[in-house]
């Protein structure tokens, strides 16, 4: 078959982009995949980044980008058997033989009142989500049926000592880039609580933040970076996922604090949609700790395989409870491991190609 694949977000740099790379290094096995995009750089980088393996697919002219006419798009379709889309609201007038719509975080507006809207819906074969908690939204404000199609996550532990290391990963990115407020991911508070717990007698452990930067946020990330001197922190920036796995294998305590102190009813976009990094930091028997809102909720079961918690205070203290309960640790790491395997890149790819098939 001949699939085409297009993501408007590819040169954000965002860990988002991996699931729809995943979608073409799962088809790109058995099938002929383009991907519209006009900037091979922006590839490059994600397949460093990632380690994802683009050998296999083509660099097709994106026919989504602006400027480009409906007919000129329509046309460049039809010779596909299959299409599928990233949406950021919209839904494309194809004429593949198939469309699959992905979305993978609560979105504000999506094309669905107007006639032309309801013409281009009818060509949809099947919308999926990355998680119950971006179904929902979807599902209850714009009364879309979809398919919930958790993200593929390959698990490399490496075998390596646990250190005293609590962990967190994900991108920096400033909320308001003028202002500087702010961060997407709470890191800001993260520091905070743990140099607390410094100063109230916490002792021989280490906080690493592996974050990646892009050039526009760097600036606002130096500042918050010199909130961490003077105290056991580290940071990690712009690594490979070969060095991630590294990090992931050494932490005892995984972090994760998106949607801290939002109104997530008017902004559910401020929590994390899934979490990757949250399964990945599990697959390498890191206990999570981490915030409940989100996907995390839907990886995370309290007690079980790591903890949830809604309050500064609360993460304090089941932070606190695994540092000082060996048994408790040993027992929600193993349990953390066992967890991570429901999300195996296997599975996802099964469903990838159970859809294309159907």
């Amino acid at each position: 078959m001949r699939i085409g694949i297009y993501d408007p977000y590819l040169d954000d740099g965002g860990g988002g982009e991996k699931y729809m790379m995943n979608i073409v290094q799962c088809l790109s096995k058995d099938n002929a995949v383009d991907i519209f995009w006009n900037n091979k750089v922006d590839l490059e980088t994600i397949a460093h980044r990632f380690g994802i393996d683009f050998s296999k697919t083509k660099l097709a002219p994106n026919i989504f980008a602006p400027g480009v006419s409906v007919i000129n798009r329509m046309l460049a379709t039809k010779k596909y058997d299959a299409i599928f889309f990233l949406s950021d609201g919209s839904i494309p007038l194809v004429l593949s033989k198939k469309l699959f719509i992905h979305i993978q975080q609560p979105l504000e507006q999506m094309q669905t009142g107007s006639l032309l809207s309801r013409i281009k819906l009818s060509r949809v074969n099947l919308f999926f989500c990355n998680s119950e908690f971006t179904r929902s939204f979807i599902s209850g404000k714009f009364g879309l049926k979809t398919a919930i199609l958790y993200p593929p996550v390959e698990l490399k532990a490496k075998n390596i000592k646990k250190e005293n290391i609590i962990l967190h990963v994900g991108r920096f990115r400033v909320k308001d880039v003028i202002s500087k407020a702010g961060d997407y991911k709470k890191q800001s508070v993260m520091i905070d609580t743990f140099k607390d717990m410094v100063k109230k007698g916490l002792k021989n452990w280490k906080f690493v933040l592996a974050v990646s930067v892009l050039e526009k946020d760097q600036e606002a990330f130096n500042e918050m970076a010199k909130k961490a001197k003077d105290f056991p922190i580290e940071f990690i920036i712009n690594q490979t996922n070969e060095k991630l796995w590294e990090v992931y294998s050494k932490a005892k305590i995984y972090w994760h604090a998106s949607g801290f102190g939002e109104d997530l009813q008017k902004h559910p976009e401020f929590a994390e949609h899934f979490g990757i990094s949250t399964v990945e930091a599990m697959g390498g028997g890191a206990v999570p700790v981490v915030i409940n809102a989100g996907g995390q909720k839907e990886i995370v079961t309290e007690g079980k395989n790591g903890f949830l918690w809604d309050t500064v205070d609360e993460l304090k203290d089941k932070t606190l409870r695994l540092i000082n309960d060996k048994k408790l640790i040993t027992k929600l790491s193993s349990d953390a491991k066992k967890s991570s395997e429901k999300f195996s890149e296997i599975n996802f790819c099964q469903k990838i190609n159970d859809l294309l098939n159907d």
